[in-house]
């Protein structure tokens, strides 16, 4: 997703429909969460512990944070780390390109105690788990014809959902591709959110959508893709577009 002059502007456009909605935010990490209450305080501790779990890491191997391409395993890394590493090895990518999707999945999943449905954004990936239909709105730029009508919907019962979305023309995540929105559905948060990096990468004209849908196709644990690049789209697997 994106920012412009009023931050992540994205946000303000949920419906929350008597759901609690709050921000939490450590460092560079800025997240919005959607829970049945309010839950800043365990949500920040989270944030705060898995920040310091990839800090430290960082700092025993400087490769992590800057890494290009995949990095081995490590057994003795901390399973969020581990879960990067996988990411990176399964997309070809460095394991910083599944940071934010990862960091979503891990507090979502440590608030679930407190709110069985919970709903964690990070700069564009996020990490869902609803006992209600949900629609996922994609901005893929505002000079996109598709600005104002992209959007997925999610069943109630295929939840956990991870939607994650690259973008080289919105946002801070460096892409090397020229696609406006490459978004990747799985259940793995960490693979959804390396996998649309690489998917974004792959795209540097519409001509290439095609070639880089088949690329994601054949990755394994990955459920739906969409990738928009000028005035085309293409769409794969779980992904049942509707209005936003």
């Amino acid at each position: 997703m994106g920012r412009q002059a009023t931050g992540r502007f994205y946000r303000y456009r949920h419906k929350s429909r008597g759901w609690r909605v709050f921000q939490v935010r450590v460092a560079q990490t800025d997240l919005w969460i959607r829970a049945q209450e309010d839950l800043s305080r365990p949500a920040h501790d989270l944030t705060v512990t898995f920040r310091r779990q990839l800090e430290k890491y960082a700092a025993s191997d400087p490769r992590f944070l800057h890494a290009m391409e995949p990095l081995e395993d490590d057994p003795l890394a901390p399973p969020l780390v581990r879960s990067m590493l996988r990411a990176g090895r399964v997309a070809g990518v460095g394991p910083m390109a599944a940071v934010a999707g990862a960091i979503a999945q891990a507090v979502a999943e440590g608030l679930v105690r407190w709110s069985p449905s919970v709903l964690v954004e990070n700069g564009g990936d996020c990490y869902l788990i609803s006992a209600e239909d949900l629609v996922v709105s994609i901005y893929p730029g505002r000079n996109s014809p598709f600005r104002h009508s992209l959007a997925i919907r999610l069943a109630a019962d295929t939840f956990p959902w991870a939607v994650c979305t690259s973008s080289a023309s919105i946002g801070h995540s460096l892409s090397l591709g020229r696609a406006d929105a490459a978004t990747v559905l799985a259940k793995d948060a960490a693979v959804a959110d390396a996998c649309a990096t690489a998917l974004g990468n792959r795209i540097r004209r519409p001509e290439d959508l095609e070639s880089a849908m088949a690329w994601v196709e054949g990755i394994p644990h990955v459920e739906g893709a969409l990738a928009v690049c000028g005035d085309k789209l293409a769409a794969w697997g779980a992904v049942e577009l509707t209005a936003p």
